[in-house]
């Protein structure tokens, strides 16, 4: 089994490490019995299949997921058996390997429109009149 990425890039199951462990909330004795929370590791650092260019994107893009040695970390426990958190942890990994890999969008510069200009200079007019106002009087004095 090989995951796809936006490019088109395959990653191997073999890069793939999983670990089983409890998982939390409800489910009963299914919850204190079975390891039903499966975490996918993804070693991006060291990543044969990846370029260097797609390592560094998604090492910066998803830096909060991944720990200092470059490893990925991708955990799932919606489901009551191993088997499936096994599969909904590779298509959350898979997921957000394609979102990392896509190409932020270049912002395009818009004028301000002329009318909020304007709002915004009656505003500090306005403002600046009101402080004048204050200034003038004596309050101290009775």
């Amino acid at each position: 089994m090989t995951m796809d990425t936006a490019e088109s890039v395959p990653i191997p199951e073999a890069e793939l490490v999983f670990k089983a462990s409890r998982s939390s909330g409800p489910g009963g004795q299914n919850v204190n019995k079975l390891n039903t929370r499966v975490t996918v590791l993804l070693d991006v650092a060291g990543s044969p299949t990846l370029s260097q260019e797609q390592k560094q994107q998604v090492l910066s893009r998803l830096a909060g997921r991944i720990d200092k040695d470059g490893v990925l970390h991708v955990a799932a426990q919606k489901h009551r058996s191993q088997e499936a958190n096994r599969r909904a942890a590779v298509e959350r990994l898979q997921q957000l390997v394609q979102e990392a890999l896509e190409p932020v969008p270049v912002r395009r510069k818009t004028r301000m429109p002329a009318a909020a200009r304007e709002r915004r200079l009656q505003e500090k007019k306005q403002r600046s009149g009101r402080k004048q106002q204050r200034r003038g009087r004596n309050w101290g004095e009775d």
